[in-house]
């Protein structure tokens, strides 16, 4: 978890932040108990009560206690758990927010704000978290930010998003609402639209996957609206794994298990992995003779392959993956 910080001179908190596994971000409206019961029992690594588009209008006032009492009451056995607030264009932000944090603040991880399209609506949330943690008497900048972007503005300046608190942990493709601001022909959410040649998401995935590593966030791709075809979503899934995407949103519990599996290395990759960091370490010891390169079988590793074999095993490790094998040094 992060670690208490400091109030810089625009209010904005210094935080390290917590490194949370994000392979898959199960979606639950915050009005419905009887699924917000079920949700802690999914394999989900988030999962997020909402208060935006799962919650009808008048459904809202209510909602934001449903949620703190299952914030507060519930098992949700090491979850990250985060509440999607209503965007700051709304009446409804501010009371989402007051609401939730005061009542529940010590049992959320983050805060999900959406449609954003500025970096002065993330500084305004934090500043807001800030003053709660504060009045509350709460760890101040404990609490972190997800930051959706849904709009053609806010991929513009997804750049300064990224970078707008220190309490940002991650940013999210919003398909959806993105599609419908862009004009895309298409109905269809998360499938290509008909008639285009290539991938028409590559360059708004890229874009955020590049604001998101420049400031050391994570990545996580939107939902697939067709929830009973698991084929579909894995494939659509696979693309935004080898982009680099940490995770993606699920809507249904039968798109869990290939969410976790799709942004986890195979057992493969992560044993050899392990093995690179392992004979890394060991060829610039003194025992391996302070080289900066060696042999691994027919592979030659160096610096560079240790910093690639860092993320999959990073990713194994968040996953709760065990090597099956172990490294021996060679004979001299």
């Amino acid at each position: 978890m992060s670690t208490a910080s400091t109030v810089g001179t625009a209010g904005s908190v210094d935080r390290q932040r917590p490194s949370r596994p994000r392979r898959s971000c199960l979606a639950v409206p915050g009005s419905n108990p009887r699924f917000l019961e079920k949700a802690q029992g999914l394999p989900a690594d988030q999962v997020f009560l909402d208060l935006e588009d799962a919650c009808a209008p008048l459904a809202k006032p209510e909602a934001r206690h449903t949620i703190v009492k299952f914030l507060n009451e519930g098992e949700w056995g090491g979850k990250t758990r985060v509440v999607r607030v209503n965007d700051w264009t709304t009446e409804w932000t501010y009371r989402d927010v007051v609401t939730v944090v005061e009542g529940a603040g010590q049992n959320l991880d983050c805060v999900m704000l959406p449609k954003v399209q500025d970096a002065q609506q993330v500084q305004a949330l934090d500043m807001l978290l800030t003053q709660i943690e504060k009045t509350m008497g709460f760890e101040v900048g404990r609490i972190g930010i997800e930051a959706q972007i849904e709009n053609a503005r806010g991929l513009v300046n997804v750049d300064a998003i990224a970078g707008a608190s220190p309490r940002v942990e991650t940013i999210i493709f919003g398909p959806a609402d993105f599609m419908a601001s862009i004009n895309m022909k298409t109905l269809v959410v998360g499938e290509q639209p008909p008639g285009y040649p290539a991938d028409a998401y590559h360059y708004i995935l890229m874009r955020i996957l590049m604001a998101a590593r420049s400031h050391d966030l994570q990545a996580i791709d939107g939902p697939y609206l067709q929830i009973k075809n698991v084929d579909g979503y894995r494939e659509v899934a696979r693309r935004a794994a080898a982009l680099g995407f940490d995770g993606k949103w699920v809507l249904h519990p039968g798109q869990v298990e290939a969410s976790n599996e799709v942004f986890s290395p195979s057992q493969e990759d992560y044993d050899h992995a392990e093995l690179i960091l392992d004979a890394y370490d060991y060829c610039t010891s003194e025992a391996g003779g302070k080289k900066g390169s060696a042999m691994l079988g027919d592979e030659m590793i160096d610096e560079a392959s240790r910093k690639m074999a860092l993320v999959i095993s990073g990713k194994g490790r968040a996953a709760g993956m065990r090597r099956t094998s172990a490294f021996v040094p060679p004979e001299d």
